[in-house]
């Protein structure tokens, strides 16, 4: 594989990946772009999205001047936390797909913690 940081992004989300899967973890997956950031709830054996939120959603960008920012992500890590809870899911295992646990990520997590998920 080449050694861009694309792939090795995607080589560190493979191993997270396999080892959530093994363990039928409920994972909460992020997914980022310099414009957006995108949350979703996904079942144990990964068949079925339980809850969405991200900022391309019309809601949220009613209410953001900038959806690449880290207040974004706390808005989108609040939004996952509720529409988890209301899909009955309370422990998720955190899926960063390979990102760093910094800035609009560790947002994005902290705030879904705050909103009431455990992981």
């Amino acid at each position: 594989m080449n050694k861009s940081k694309a792939a090795a992004r995607i080589r560190r989300s493979r191993q997270t990946r396999l080892r959530l899967t093994a363990q039928q973890a409920t994972r909460l997956a992020v997914f980022r772009t310099n414009s957006h950031i995108y949350a979703q709830v996904i079942s144990g054996d990964g068949s079925q999205v339980l809850a969405s939120a991200s900022t391309a959603e019309a809601e949220v960008r009613a209410n953001l001047k900038n959806g690449g920012n880290k207040a974004a992500a706390e808005l989108v890590g609040t939004r996952i936390a509720e529409k988890a809870k209301a899909a009955g899911v309370e422990v998720v295992a955190f899926d960063r797909s390979g990102y760093q646990y910094h800035g609009r990520v560790k947002a994005l997590a902290e705030a879904a913690r705050a909103g009431g998920l455990k992981f």
